[in-house]
């Protein structure tokens, strides 16, 4: 195996023991489409999510049962219909409702139990009727009043997975039908979960579902990795006008589940979890997760990595830009090492770094560095953005420009009197950031020196 592989192979494997590490009794709340329950990768994503278990992290899972729901209720022959996306029945259905909820429950248990993982089914949830709302009777919809969270961290504490069946109680015991992504939306708020995952068939927030703002980082594949709560409102806002185009019946069976000429859920149904999840991490959820449930091992992957295969909503204080210290230097050199080997950064040794740390910032996520960047100063008043390196796992998340933007302020609170850069293969993306092709001949002449037309670095400038 050559060098470069055996880099890579370890990086991975450092991650993930920096993640079991971090996430070693931390609270993760899934929500299970029940579309999965059919699916070719069910097997897999309950041994995954019993590995994550048995890696040392507190599961609760929320099954959906719309599917099986809406089987039983067919072969009764009971009519219903979907209003602001709940589930309308009449009175006779609810005792068939709660066989559905609890049948889906019962088969994810025992497949808990064919991978010698104990869960624990309850009735945690009190609830309420949803009663009339602007003259619509919601009939057997409820809304969640309370759950009895004291009970789920004892189970959590004895090692068992608490599994939640879409149904509530009243004080009086008189069950109702509730929402799942609201439940699992709900417990991950009580607990504080550290992860919400919403893991839904064909889930996949891309540019070939939905316009994607300038702003927003897409992968290689034109998925969106991540957004912040801010950058959610501003998706929702440019893709309104898809479920406004949408002639949506208020007697409908199912909520739509294709567009755009791909298999996919709806975009109604990304807009509601996008919100939920807004809420949920403003309401003290360190993050959400909406991944493609008919991918294989999308949970793990987006546990144990920075960037899985889903979409991450977080709030802006998920990562953060913070000077370097003297104790960061092996970690910034071998996240330049790629970039050195490419010939888009210059080598730098301990020793250089040793003296100028001070001029440089890094961006660290969960702990570990993931890009850096250093504004060096001039004796004639002029500074030079220089060693910009982002880890290629966090590359599409617009870590870059928020650097670029922070030194590009520090240079102005310094008074500098130009801003700079050298580049050889990424002048397009400085351009993309404001910068403008510039020459040699005006670059300090101390850096003017260290210029060669071997190496024919381009010259970009700032206007400060």
């Amino acid at each position: 195996m050559n060098e470069v592989l055996i880099h890579e192979k370890a990086d991975r494997i450092r991650d993930v023991i920096r993640y079991i590490k971090k996430f070693r009794n931390a609270v993760v709340v899934v929500y299970l489409d029940d579309r999965l329950l059919d699916s070719p990768n069910f097997s897999s994503h309950i041994r995954d999510i019993c590995l994550i278990h048995e890696a040392g992290l507190k599961v609760i899972l929320v099954p959906g049962a719309a599917k099986r729901i809406s089987e039983i209720l067919t072969e009764a022959k009971i009519q219903w219909s979907f209003h602001n996306n709940c589930r309308i029945t009449p009175p006779e259905a609810m005792p068939l409702i709660k066989m559905a909820a609890f049948d889906v429950s019962n088969q994810i248990m025992t497949s808990f139990a064919g991978e010698k993982v104990t869960s624990v089914i309850g009735n945690w949830v009190r609830a309420r009727s949803k009663g009339v709302i602007d003259g619509f009777d919601y009939g057997t919809s409820g809304e969640i009043d309370k759950l009895q969270i004291d009970a789920v961290k004892t189970i959590l504490d004895n090692g068992f997975i608490p599994i939640f069946p879409c149904i509530g109680w009243s004080a009086a015991g008189k069950p109702y039908n509730i929402s799942s992504v609201q439940l699992s939306q709900q417990i991950a708020i009580h607990l504080k979960a550290d992860k919400l995952f919403y893991m839904v068939s064909d889930a996949e927030i891309s540019s070939d579902n939905f316009t994607i703002p300038e702003n927003i980082g897409t992968s290689a594949e034109g998925t969106v990795p991540a957004m912040n709560i801010e950058e959610v409102d501003q998706f929702i806002e440019t893709n309104k006008a898809l479920v406004n185009s949408m002639e949506i019946s208020e007697n409908s069976t199912e909520p739509l589940v294709v567009f755009k000429d791909k298999q996919t859920v709806s975009c109604e149904t990304i807009f509601t979890l996008l919100k939920l999840a807004k809420t949920a991490c403003n309401e003290g959820v360190d993050r959400v997760h909406i991944i493609n449930g008919s991918i294989d091992g999308t949970v793990p992957c987006e546990i144990f990595s920075d960037l899985g295969s889903g979409t991450m909503i977080y709030t802006n204080n998920y990562g953060k830009i913070r000077q370097m210290t003297r104790d960061d230097i092996s970690e910034v050199i071998t996240l330049m090492q790629p970039f050195v080997n490419q010939g888009i950064l210059l080598q730098r040794t301990k020793e250089q770094l040793d003296n100028q740390y001070q001029n440089y910032i890094v961006y660290e996520l969960d702990g570990a560095i993931r890009a850096c960047s250093a504004l060096i100063p001039y004796p004639d008043g002029q500074m030079e953005i220089a060693a910009v390196a982002v880890d290629k796992t966090c590359s599409n998340i617009g870590i870059g420009p928020k650097m670029i933007k922070f030194l590009v302020k520090q240079a102005k609170e310094k008074k500098a009197s130009g801003l700079f850069l050298l580049t050889t293969q990424t002048s397009d993306w400085f351009e993309n950031l404001g910068f403008i092709p510039s020459e040699v001949s005006t670059l300090p002449q101390q850096r003017k020196e260290k210029w060669t037309p071997e190496r024919g670095s381009k010259v970009l400038r700032y206007k400060i």
